[in-house]
């Protein structure tokens, strides 16, 4: 396979075949296939045998992308507005020059101290369990270090459906098996969640806020029944990613600490202070925050400290009015849902800054958004289960540009079929 003489989709012979063919132990043959499918190599389809998968688990669901030809306005790519991001030069030469002064060497603690204060006191008044604190490169790192401390290839994990594109190549990159779970405005639904664990799930991850794609955001009461859930499973382990952090204006509500399971709860600066910032701050359990450091310390070693150094300037000046940036997204975002309700069309964006759209026939609607000159994410790069939609990321879009994008929708849905409409 690795050498590309099985092409995607290609059927494989049948495993006692196989194992005739090779002159092995069938046994060894359905080992084999099992390792290949739970690492995301082949699918099985019961009696119609097993295959080669259309996708490799590690191709990006970022490549499922329509191109944006010039002069279209691309409302696909989730970036945040660059005219709310501050600059970076004030932060950095200061990081610089306590670099110069006191240039960190190896043996020297991983995370910046007054980094680690200022997490940590901002995981208290959010009302996140008491925690070590560690720091990684950016939500996905961080997500990625726990799993792999934590499971073993072949463990299954529950993830939102639909959900971060991200999140859903990383789970079968590790050889892990993902679980979709169906979420609402409020989040993980705890009917699908109790539903995953009860099926062996060793793991669920929940995005606190700004979820991706569909703007959804953990509520007090989601937030307790989840905890009721876990609190069925204490060996269960609980991600909760707040990459929303500094751009949602919605409180947390934090599922963690209650189960007297492992447990981690990240946060990141990309959103709010821009995404080559690779910076997020973590805590959780001892333990699990203890195996990330130590194994950490076998890779990379540590997120720059120059870095780490940069993001204490910033929040400490008050680079960024998060409110105003909170508020300037949920204008945008909240006028397209309304524009869109007026229209008769679904759609969902409780917080954040994208807006997620039900439709029928997703390759369609992208395809005649295209032709009205709007580019949008298609569903498919988010979903496992979930019915069909596009994502639009409204952070470069101008209130009075709001309704042309909600008669594109309109348009589009009715130019290729039924869309989801209000009843």
């Amino acid at each position: 396979m690795g050498e590309g003489a099985l092409k995607p989709g290609q059927l494989l012979p049948p495993m006692r075949e196989l194992a005739n063919e090779l002159g092995v132990n069938p046994n060894t043959v359905a080992s084999a296939y099992r390792t290949l499918r739970e690492r995301g190599v082949i699918e099985t389809a019961g009696r119609r045998g097993s295959r080669i998968r259309a996708r490799p688990a590690v191709t990006a669901r970022e490549s499922i992308r329509a191109d944006v030809p010039a002069g279209v306005r691309d409302l696909s790519k989730g970036n945040p507005d660059v005219a709310l991001l501050p600059s970076l030069r004030d932060a950095m030469a200061w990081a610089v020059e306590r670099a110069d002064a006191e240039p960190v060497l190896y043996g020297e603690e991983a995370v910046e101290p007054e980094l680690e204060r200022l997490a940590r006191a901002g995981f208290d008044a959010a009302g996140v369990p008491d925690g070590p604190v560690a720091v990684a490169s950016g939500s996905l790192d961080a997500i990625e270090r726990v799993l792999a401390v934590h499971l073993k290839p072949g463990d299954a994990v529950a993830v939102e459906d639909p959900g971060w594109g991200a999140m859903l190549d990383l789970v079968p990159a590790l050889g892990l098996k993902a679980v979709p779970v169906a979420v609402d405005d409020e989040g993980p639904l705890p009917d699908e969640v109790e539903r995953a664990l009860r099926g062996g799930a060793r793991a669920v991850v929940v995005t606190a806020r700004a979820q991706n794609p569909t703007g959804a955001a953990v509520g007090a009461v989601r937030a307790a029944e989840l905890r009721e859930v876990l609190a069925a499973h204490p060996s269960v382990l609980l991600v909760e990613d707040d990459h929303g952090h500094g751009i949602v204006d919605l409180p947390v509500h934090v599922v963690a600490g209650t189960s007297g399971g492992p447990w981690v709860f990240v946060r990141s600066v990309s959103k709010g202070y821009g995404p080559d910032l690779r910076v997020a701050v973590m805590t959780g359990d001892a333990e699990t925050v203890d195996r990330v450091r130590g194994r950490q310390r076998l890779g990379p070693g540590w997120v720059s400290r120059l870095l780490q150094q940069a993001v204490v300037r910033l929040w400490t000046t008050g680079a960024v009015d998060t409110e105003a940036v909170a508020r300037s997204y949920g204008e945008r975002r909240d006028a397209l849902v309304t524009a869109l309700a007026e229209r008769g069309v679904r759609a969902h964006g409780r917080s954040g800054m994208n807006v997620w759209v039900p439709v029928g026939d997703e390759t369609g609607v992208v395809a005649r958004m295209l032709y009205a000159g709007w580019a949008v994410a298609p569903g498919a790069r988010f979903r496992v289960r979930a019915g069909a939609g596009v994502r639009v990321t409204v952070s470069t879009l101008g209130v009075g540009e709001v309704g042309a994008v909600a008669d594109a929708v309109v348009e589009a849905i009715g130019e290729v079929g039924v869309g989801r409409r209000y009843e």
